[in-house]
């Protein structure tokens, strides 16, 4: 079996008679965050109701019935993104298992690094792992602990796992969110007419109103209370935060706000400082939607250079979409996105584009480019290049993969066929992220990873 890392969203809803459906229009908002299951977990009177599913949030709720199964003013969601392993519906959070203190159900947001270590320990004292996810082992770890109390078994279960994780869950009534010392991941605390909202990014509490108050700070156990109370108390010792910089350049919504920002204002940020170190003489600037849109906007307005829309993105691929056997060359890039000829024709065009992985399709989509009838192509990465992969939960490739590990600038620059390339440099980057009283990982350009990682850890460990 394969290991499964979770790049995820979260969100919990305490005190309010709809909990489930609140839960599950919170899903929608994080949506970006996980396409290939959804679910819910409610609870009420003691008795607690599960519903999850393969697909989109839409295709698991499909039925209005669904919530009438799913009772209680108290409720957490899930949305799941494996980044490695096969898609299987006993991986699909929230996971809900009976312990000696009850009903427990968990979503987790994030990658534990020790995660081989603490697989071998609960195997060799009888654990039986019914999923392939890491998550899996919190609720292990929870179930052995000695501790009397169950906020006491979770403080217990969370010293023990190292890495990134923005946890959700419900407990004997209880919403709890945890996160890790680090505060890799984003994780919000919010109002909601009378109850309160935890998700990982506010969008979700605009679709449903809800009010942000703050943010989960690293370290800290959120516990709301059957009677709508609001504790606070931490399960380690506060440290210096080493928030994941790349939620600002891709992963977050622009108009989430993490990490004490709105994505939106620092994706410009970026934008204009890549304007600033690469500028290029040009007719146009163009985005490769949707994540590089803010940072283009910022791009052109530093440069003076015209913002247009040069491609077009199909946002209607579902995960169950069948690639046809005939021969279409750079289909799977063509499905995606489509090129506006009369923007693009006998243009000099700038392509801002959030990050290089592999290459290979901005490799196909600056040939459709050119194709389209552009006379220069000129691109710009409002990132470094990655060079290393992450183990924090992000869909990052082995070293073997990544263009930038082992080939320059220029030469990628070449492989992608294009006139001019270039990255933002990591300065730059740092200095376009708010950054007061606020530390964060750099791990995937330079290597220098702030939890230190199992050396035999491999993404299909247990295939």
């Amino acid at each position: 079996m394969k290991q499964i890392k979770e790049y995820c969203g979260v969100i919990g809803i305490a005190g309010h008679p709809e909990a489930a459906q609140l839960a599950y229009l919170g899903l929608y908002a994080l949506q970006h965050r996980g396409q290939e299951g959804a679910g819910v977990v409610s609870c009420e009177n003691g008795l607690v109701y599960r519903h999850v599913g393969q697909g989109l949030v839409n295709d698991v709720f499909s039925s209005p019935k669904i919530f009438k199964k799913l009772k209680g003013s108290r409720a957490i969601g899930h949305n799941r993104y494996s980044t490695t392993g096969t898609d299987r519906k006993e991986n699909v959070q929230p996971l809900l298992v009976n312990t000696k203190s009850g009903f427990v159900a968990l979503g987790h947001n994030g990658n534990l690094v020790n995660s081989i270590q603490l697989r071998s320990y609960l195997q060799n004292r009888g654990a039986i792992f019914q999923t392939t996810t890491d998550s899996e082992l919190i609720l292990h770890l929870i179930a052995h602990s000695k501790e009397k109390d169950s906020i006491s078994q979770i403080k217990d279960a969370l010293s023990r796992i190292r890495g990134a994780f923005s946890l959700i869950m419900l407990i004997q009534g209880r919403v709890i969110a945890a996160r890790d010392p680090n505060g890799f991941r984003p994780l919000a605390l919010g109002r909601l007419e009378n109850g309160h909202v935890i998700a990982s990014e506010t969008c979700a509490m605009d679709l449903i109103g809800a009010e942000y108050i703050r943010d989960v700070e690293p370290g800290e156990l959120v516990i709301i209370d059957k009677e709508g109370t609001v504790t606070s108390e931490y399960f380690c010792e506060k440290g210096q935060s080493t928030h994941c910089i790349f939620e600002f350049i891709y992963f977050s919504r622009p108009d989430s706000r993490i990490f004490g920002e709105y994505v939106d204002k620092t994706r410009r940020k970026l934008g204009r400082r890549l304007a600033q170190e690469h500028p290029a003489d040009a007719d146009i600037v163009i985005s490769v939607p949707d994540s590089s849109n803010t940072a283009a906007l910022g791009y052109a307005n530093a440069s003076g250079i015209p913002f247009e829309i040069g491609l077009i993105r199909n946002h209607y691929i579902g995960r169950t979409f069948i690639q046809p056997q005939q021969s279409i060359r750079n289909f799977n890039v063509k499905v995606k996105f489509n090129t506006v000829g009369g923007v693009l024709k006998n243009k000099r065009v700038v392509v801002v584009e959030d990050s290089i992985v592999r290459g290979t399709t901005l490799r196909m989509l600056t040939q459709q480019i050119r194709n389209a009838g552009a006379k220069e192509v000129h691109v710009r990465v409002s990132s470094p290049p990655i060079r290393f992969p992450c183990y924090y939960g992000m869909d990052f490739p082995t070293v073997e993969e990544l263009i930038a590990t082992d080939k320059s600038v220029e030469e990628i620059r070449q492989y992608l066929g294009v006139d001019s390339l270039g990255y933002l440099s990591i300065e730059g980057l740092k200095e376009s992220v708010p950054s007061e009283g606020r530390g964060y990982c750099t791990a995937c350009f330079n290597g220098s990873y702030p939890v230190a990682v199992e050396t035999e850890f491999q993404k299909e460990q247990y295939e």
